[in-house]
């Protein structure tokens, strides 16, 4: 069954272009330019995943991600002409999937929303003992063990936490925030920096297995990835 995208833009010509291209890649594309619209079409008839514009009528983006994310892990890439990194940090915080600057090439639209669903499919590495994306790694939430090829990783409790919080969610951007929020639930004061010097040394015990991959990406400014490897 065919994919269904909603796009929220209130551009309506570029909302055309955006449904046209992803038709043409089998998509089911929907638009619609009012923030409120959006928000009653999401909680009457889910899409696959949605793309959102920042400054919408009605409701803005940021507000709709707030709220979708109250009760949904619905994809969402958000598009918008603000670059600010402020707006970039809010959205990632609040839970967007990506981020897309205008202005931009349909075709990088339609890449990213394929990337986004294929990093979506369930990985439960969160739970029991599974594989990240296809990946040789293994995370074993029941006994807190993560393996590399059947080969277990000597990893402290907040690595495996770590790790299991980002490759829970391949491709995903956390914040410092977000991943100290992951290690440190009884709400200590922790400096962000903390989780530097964790995943120093993740990334060191990740190394042997990958030399020639880097599995948690540094994006500037907003966060850390991990990246599926390839299979």
């Amino acid at each position: 069954m065919s994919k269904r995208i909603l796009i929220v833009e209130d551009e309506t010509d570029l909302a055309q272009i955006l449904a046209e291209y992803l038709q043409r890649d089998g998509f089911v594309a929907t638009t619609i330019a009012d923030g409120l619209m959006a928000m009653a079409a999401l909680r009457q008839a889910p899409p696959d995943l949605l793309l959102l514009d920042l400054m919408l009528p009605g409701m803005n983006g940021i507000s709709i991600l707030r709220e979708l994310r109250k009760t949904s892990e619905l994809p969402v890439i958000m598009v918008t002409a603000r670059t600010e990194e402020i707006d970039r940090l809010l959205g990632l915080e609040l839970g967007a999937d990506d981020y897309i600057c205008k202005p931009y090439s349909p075709r990088e639209v339609v890449a990213r929303v394929k990337t986004v669903l294929r990093r979506a499919q369930p990985t439960s590495a969160a739970s029991g003992s599974a594989s990240a994306s296809g990946s040789p790694l293994e995370i074993d939430a029941d006994t807190m063990q993560a393996r590399v090829a059947g080969k277990n990783l000597d990893l402290t409790p907040k690595e495996f936490r770590l790790l299991q919080t980002l490759a829970g969610k391949p491709g995903r951007v956390f914040s410092r925030a977000q991943l100290l929020d992951a290690l440190y639930a009884d709400n200590l004061e922790v400096s962000e920096r903390a989780i530097d010097s964790h995943l120093k040394n993740l990334r060191r015990k990740l190394a042997p297995a990958f030399p020639d991959e880097e599995p948690i990406r540094s994006i500037y400014g907003v966060g850390f990835a991990f990246e599926p490897f390839p299979s």
